[in-house]
């Protein structure tokens, strides 16, 4: 399907104007900034709604509007099971983990592993979410914004749109830090979620409503649990390999957490938390269901990544079309500018200041602007080479089941037992290393298709890499009292929270709005079954 158009002016001002409102509040922030946590962590005086829309913008990205169409189209909704599984990790985070990392006073995750280990574990972690940073997160929205951007201008090369797109989206989080960033998520979420309404209501419009699309569509592919042998999402993968890849999404990666680093405290931080997990919930009706109309739409159709542009850019009248374009910039700028914040976050507060521990607030400020920019870079020369892989969010969630479950463990037996010490987190890094890049050769490469879905190879990974870290640990001396202190999860946390909790309304008490959460969220999976 030829799809290059050209934009009506109005489509065009609307998509400059939000460029521009962008990059003015970049420049805007970066006139109030001066020091590292102004940079880094926007002072840590952000409230529950931005922190929840920053978190919601940053993970709805480009990739992810591209990958969840794509997927329904050729797999069903079953991708959906990512989302709602993100409001269950969120409430885990929120009552176990949260409070642990936020009485560590730390900039990066990576920081509070060293509190918890040592800096072996410090380094590892730093590098890896270095990598997985710009392969994965900011490579993959270039490479999603550059396939809808080439659908439109077909004379483009992709150098040059990932070039454009990144500058863009460089050019404000250089400026202005996190406070620019998590500002301009939250006027993105409002754009990506009005953007995607509109595309589904005219979608459903042209196919005669949702009655339709359940009486045409394979029912496979409307239901949410499927069996053990679904090459989608299958139901044990459902419990342990897409819990495993949420927790780390949310929990220990640098681009998310960071937005929860920077709460004015452990109330709006949980609370922020937990409205990111309750903003997930409508995305099965608004981002995932229009990849299944578009069975009906466009049954023909070979690259389900070009599902989300060919919908787009296919159904939207003129002022319409540029107002969800905006949306679909928009996510792709948050994605960009939340994984570049968090890269130099790591660089300069990982590396820099440990090398160089003599620079002053301000000098570190600028070393992350300009290991900003050199990411910004990076990103750019590996974007292109995304396309040699099936789909965006396969490349996605593969590369992550094999590299991130040894620190997924590693956070877990840190945070809730005591006696996981150094030398069991660095074993655990090492064995569950080796046995992820085993995995990988053995079911990626010398084969043609893998044997086992990744959905199963990040559980493995994870049940030896934390049999590693707790032999290791109880064959060595405990961790010294430094080593745990504030950094743990006990049942007299529990306690002593409820004594808080006692003083305040129903609305605000994290735990009664965790159960709402997880009740909505039951009742949606059961609907879809």
């Amino acid at each position: 399907m030829e799809l290059g158009i050209s934009l009506h002016p109005i489509d065009i001002g609307l998509i400059s104007a939000y460029f521009v409102i962008a990059i003015g509040l970049g420049i805007w922030f970066g006139r109030k900034h001066d020091t590292a946590s102004d940079f880094f962590l926007a002072g840590r005086g952000m409230l529950w709604p931005v922190i929840g829309l920053s978190l919601f913008a940053s993970n709805i990205s480009s990739t992810t509007l591209v990958g969840l169409a794509g997927s329904a189209y050729s797999t069903g909704i079953s991708v959906f099971n990512y989302e709602w599984m993100a409001a269950v990790v969120l409430v885990v985070f929120a009552v176990f983990f949260l409070p642990a990392i936020l009485r560590a006073q730390v900039y990066t995750m990576p920081e509070f592993l060293s509190k918890r280990y040592d800096d072996r574990a410090r380094t590892y972690f730093s590098l890896l979410t270095l990598f997985l940073n710009i392969v994965v997160d900011t490579a993959g929205g270039l490479f999603a914004g550059a396939l809808l951007l080439q659908m439109m201008f077909p004379a483009l090369d992709i150098w040059t749109t990932v070039t454009v797109l990144a500058i863009a989206a460089g050019i404000y989080t250089i400026a202005g830090g996190l406070a620019a960033v998590m500002f301009t998520d939250a006027i993105q979420a409002v754009l990506l979620v009005i953007g995607s309404v509109l595309i589904t209501i005219f979608a459903l419009e042209q196919v005669g409503g949702w009655d339709a699309v359940v009486a045409a569509v394979p029912q496979d592919k409307l239901s949410l649990i499927r069996p053990p042998g679904d090459p989608g999402v299958p139901w044990p993968g459902l419990v342990t390999g897409v819990f495993l890849l949420g927790f780390y999404f949310w929990c220990t990666n640098q681009f998310m957490v960071q937005r929860l680093l920077a709460a004015k405290n452990i109330n709006h931080g949980r609370w922020g938390a937990l409205f990111a997990g309750f903003l997930k919930l409508p995305v099965l009706f608004i981002m995932v269901v229009p990849g299944t109309i578009a069975i009906l739409l466009y049954p023909d159709i070979e690259d389900p990544n070009l599902v989300y542009p060919t919908m787009l850019v296919d159904l939207l009248p003129v002022g319409i079309m540029g107002l969800v374009l905006a949306g679909f910039v928009a996510a792709l700028m948050s994605q960009i500018d939340s994984t570049l914040n968090s890269a130099s976050t790591l660089v300069t507060m990982d590396f820099v200041r440990r090398i160089w521990p003599q620079l002053n607030p301000h000098q570190l400020m600028r070393a992350g602007q300009i290991s900003t920019f050199v990411f910004m870079l990076l990103a750019v020369l590996w974007a292109p080479q995304i396309a040699k892989f099936q789909s965006i969010f396969e490349y996605l969630q593969a590369v992550l089941a094999y590299t991130v479950p040894p620190i997924v463990a590693m956070f877990v037996f840190g945070v809730l037992w005591r006696r996981a010490n150094a030398s069991g987190g660095f074993a655990a890094l090492v064995v569950g290393g080796l046995a992820g890049v085993v995995f990988f050769i053995g079911n990626q490469v010398l084969v043609d298709e893998p044997v086992i879905s990744f959905l199963y190879v990040a559980p493995i990974l994870f049940v030896i890499s934390s049999i590693t870290l707790v032999v290791v640990s109880l064959m060595t001396p405990p961790p010294l009292p430094e080593k745990t202190e504030g950094l743990l999860w006990t049942p007299a946390t529990w306690h002593a929270e409820s004594e808080d909790l006692a003083a305040l309304p129903w609305w605000q008490n994290y735990r009664i709005l965790s159960v709402g959460l997880l009740a909505v969220t039951a009742v949606i999976v059961i609907s879809f079954w």
